[in-house]
């Protein structure tokens, strides 16, 4: 039975530092910038007020946030932190520092353009291009499921089967700024959730001393830890749908890796992930009511990537269209279409699957946009035409 909640009127951003500081963290290492900024205020303040007892380090760069965070979680500390576009590029090399020593650290990241030209609105540019770093990955729609992933992810971040580092992903503006309805649960129900974290191999225990980061002989050690990683983060899928039926239980909000709107008899689908899966569903239903079989299947979690999943919920729909708010340059396509065309590529009859690059550095998602997704993927279902394996959504 679901707990009894609080209801609010409040940003993704200030609902991310709220489940930070039910977490009570015991260290959080940060740098402000745009548009993950009031993360990081808000929880600076609730430290000042006493709200939370964290040891929070104000720090020069990014790339010296996430130093701070693996140093701490060597150490034994449980450990979040936040950033965004070219704050997250600056921790690329220390992004895989954390995987590679297994540091549960849990980081929020305000999806926002990479650089050059200079942009600070919404694309998912800056988290695929962290997205084979090893780190287990959420991706929210709302300001109600940027809270739910943060819980979550702490959890599984810090579960024995997995000890992984974990990201939980934000629309910057759409997402971290607009306000929303959502449901907050108390202090405790959190505490009880999360549970209390127990280090494995911590450096300050003493009585039995450990060491990090050591040179990887040519004999194959470094192979061996990577082989190690790559079970830990398969593994990590059971725990994911594990944590998150216990969490759907809790709060009465259902959870999946996946989530599909219509996908039951779907002749056409849009895949997305993030925020534009509400304009998806949006335009569905009007087309569903007009007598066109139309779906959505948003992806909730990307890493590790739900590909059994995906393929089962697309294998009996005759067009797919995979929108991509980034880019893969060179590829044949973005990166969630190159994951996509890959999951179903052992099914029997596979669906015609096209790609669309959207919304690059907050281009407007207009409903118009998906309407003409959608009537490409009717033509493509009739055999009247196809749009090409790649369009650049509404671009001139």
């Amino acid at each position: 039975m679901a707990v009894e909640q609080k209801t609010v009127a409040t940003t993704g951003n200030f609902l991310v530092a709220e489940a930070f500081r039910q977490c009570a963290p015991d260290v959080v290492a940060a740098y402000p910038i745009t548009p993950q900024t009031t993360i990081v205020e808000e929880f600076a303040k609730y430290v000042a007020q006493g709200r939370v007892h964290t040891e929070y380090v104000t720090v020069e760069s990014e790339h010296s946030a996430m130093s701070a965070c693996i140093g701490a979680s060597a150490a034994g500390a449980r450990v979040m932190t936040a950033t965004s576009s070219q704050g997250l590029a600056y921790m690329w090399e220390e992004l895989h520092i954390a995987s590679g020593l297994r540091l549960p650290i849990v980081m929020a990241n305000a999806n926002r353009a990479i650089s050059a030209p200079i942009n600070i609105h919404c694309d998912h540019s800056d988290i695929m291009g962290a997205r084979d770093a090893g780190w287990v990955t959420y991706f929210a729609e709302t300001a109600q499921e940027a809270y739910d992933n943060t819980l979550m992810a702490l959890r599984v971040a810090e579960h024995p089967d997995v000890l992984l580092p974990a990201m939980t992903t934000l629309d910057g503006f759409i997402t971290t700024h607009t306000i929303d309805r959502a449901q907050v649960m108390d202090d405790e129900t959190v505490k009880a959730l999360v549970g209390e974290y127990k280090p494995e191999n911590p450096l300050l225990d003493d009585a039995n001393p450990t060491s990090h980061g050591n040179f990887a002989s040519l004999g194959g050690t470094y192979f061996e830890f990577k082989k190690a990683e790559r079970n830990a983060i398969d593994r990590s899928m059971a725990v994911i749908k594990s944590v998150g039926a216990e969490f759907a239980e809790l709060s009465g909000r259902p959870f999946d890796v996946i989530e599909g709107w219509g996908m039951e008899d779907a002749d056409v689908a849009i895949v997305t992930l993030g925020s534009t899966a509400g304009n998806c569903r949006h335009v569905a239903r009007q087309l569903r009511a007009a007598g066109v079989k139309a779906g959505v299947l948003k992806i909730r979690v990307f890493r590790p990537f739900p590909f059994t999943e995906i393929a089962e919920a697309l294998q009996d729909v005759k067009a797919v269209a995979v929108l991509d708010r980034a880019e893969s340059f060179g590829a044949e396509g973005g990166p969630v279409f190159l994951e996509i065309r890959s999951a179903l590529y052992d099914l029997e009859k596979r669906p015609i699957v096209v790609n669309y690059i959207y919304g690059l550095g907050g281009a407007d998602v207009k409903l118009e946009l998906i309407q003409q997704v959608y009537s490409d993927l009717v033509d493509l279902a009739d055999g009247v035409h196809e749009p090409g394996r790649l369009v650049y959504l509404g671009a001139r």
